[in-house]
């Protein structure tokens, strides 16, 4: 059984999931917004070196904290290593009180029926067996879901739920991540399939525990609430998708019972030239929006 007070911080805690598990395809990008060129490291050794430096100095930065930071997710390499000499995790939970998840996933397949399912996860099963030992409570799974097809749609949940299962046997919280484009025509059509597919396995699923969604907001306001109010739902958490953060807090603090989890659109403005106290700040700007917007409904 999942961690009981973690569990509960999570389905009443106030604020929001940081997301901070970028993988090997999307550091170099958050590496450039950091201000750390591509030419500033030769091996992908020294690149993960200067990524968990900028994920530790968020994590121990003083604004960090779980009056407003209900959870974070992690890259693997980051439970792996330490922050301030305690595992990452341990140093969240312990130091922190901030819940600790785990990205699982490989990338995306390539595209077919308008959408990418998951790559194969290998060792899983070890992984998550590893991620147990460092005290993870859960992990989260991408899925990309590019047109309103709905074969392709199914195909996609159909996928997350048997994923989370093999999740929940080892007393781990999946969230399942099926993100629609926002930049899609269709994108509309696309959510109404997809809620009734996570609608429908939601409904048909095994045993007594639950799972957590993170969606991207929809076009019609309140439209996942059905989701939001499901007894097999702990949490539903937004993306941002690439809309900035003040565009995502905004369409963000118009949906009940949703917070963010948001990656690109909380670290956006910091950099390794400012100064501690300017980090500190321009963190603490972008933690309380968040925050905000998280509350509001």
């Amino acid at each position: 059984m999942p961690n009981q007070d973690q569990t509960t911080r999570i389905r009443a805690g106030q604020g929001f999931i940081a997301a901070l598990d970028q993988s090997g395809g999307s550091t170099p990008r958050a590496l450039s917004r950091y201000g750390i060129p591509e030419g500033a490291y030769k091996t992908e050794a020294e690149m993960f070196d200067l990524i968990h430096q900028m994920r530790s100095r968020i994590i121990t930065a003083p604004a960090f904290g779980s009056d407003r930071i209900i959870a974070a997710i992690l890259f693997e390499m980051t439970m792996d290593r330490e922050v301030e000499g305690m595992p990452t995790a341990t140093y969240l939970w312990q130091e922190r009180g901030i819940v600790p998840f785990l990205k699982i996933d490989k990338g995306l397949a390539a595209e077919a029926d308008g959408c990418q399912v998951m790559k194969p996860i290998a060792d899983l099963d070890a992984t998550l067996e590893r991620a147990v030992a460092h005290g993870i409570y859960g992990t989260k799974m991408r899925s990309v879901v590019g047109a309103a097809n709905a074969a392709g749609i199914k195909t996609v949940v159909a996928q997350q739920f048997d994923v989370a299962q093999q999740i929940i046997a080892h007393d781990l919280v999946p969230i399942i991540e099926p993100e629609v484009t926002i930049s899609i025509p269709d994108k509309a059509e696309a959510e109404e399939i997809l809620r009734a597919e996570l609608l429908a396995h939601l409904d048909a699923m095994p045993g007594e525990a639950q799972v957590m969604l993170k969606l991207t907001l929809p076009e019609v306001e309140n439209f996942y609430k059905p989701l939001v109010d499901h007894p097999r739902v702990l949490k539903v958490v937004a993306l941002s998708g690439g809309d900035t953060r003040d565009e995502a807090n905004a369409l963000l603090a118009r949906q009940t019972g949703i917070i963010a989890s948001f990656s690109r659109a909380l670290t956006e403005g910091l950099s390794a030239q400012q100064t501690d106290a300017e980090f500190n700040a321009t963190l603490d700007a972008a933690i309380q929006s968040t925050y905000e917007a998280s509350i509001a409904g």
